[in-house]
C-alpha cells in the first residue's frame, strides 16, 4: 500500500509531494481525517501517539492544551477529532510509515520511493 496523508493547503506537504514525485494515493485529511485503525497502527509502529501529535498546530495553544498534560489516549482522541493535530505529512509505503517533514524523514522516503 502506498498512501500519503496530507493537508492540501499545506505548502510544506505540497513541496514534499513534489520533491519525491509522489504519484500514488493522496488523502486530504481536512476532507477525510485519518481513521482510527490506521492511526493505531501508526502509533504502534512509531511507539506512541505523541510521535504523531503536532504540538505546532494553532489549536494546540488556543484550546489551552499546552497548559495540561495530555495522555496517550487524549492525543489519540484529539487527532481523531481534529485533523490539525496529526503531524504531517504521513506516508505509508509498502508496509512502512514515515511521519513529519524533517529532512531526515524526506531523505528516508526518497530511499524507498522510486
Amino acid at each position: 500500500m502506498r498512501k500519503a496523508f496530507v493537508l492540501s493547503s499545506c505548502s510544506t506537504c505540497q513541496r514534499i509531494l513534489k520533491e519525491i514525485s509522489w504519484t500514488d494515493e493522496i488523502q486530504n485529511i481536512k476532507e477525510t481525517n485519518i481513521d482510527e485503525k490506521t492511526l493505531t497502527a501508526l502509533a504502534k509502529e512509531h511507539g506512541s501517539y505523541e510521535k504523531l501529535f503536532s504540538k505546532r498546530a494553532m489549536k494546540y495553544r488556543s484550546l489551552g492544551l499546552n497548559e495540561i498534560e495530555l495522555s496517550e489516549e487524549d492525543m489519540k482522541n484529539w487527532i481523531l477529532k481534529e485533523y490539525t493535530f496529526l503531524k504531517r505529512p504521513v506516508f505509508l509505503i509498502d508496509g512502512s510509515s514515515y511521519v513529519g517533514n524533517t529532512k531526515k524523514t524526506v531523505e528516508a522516503i526518497k530511499q524507498v520511493y522510486p
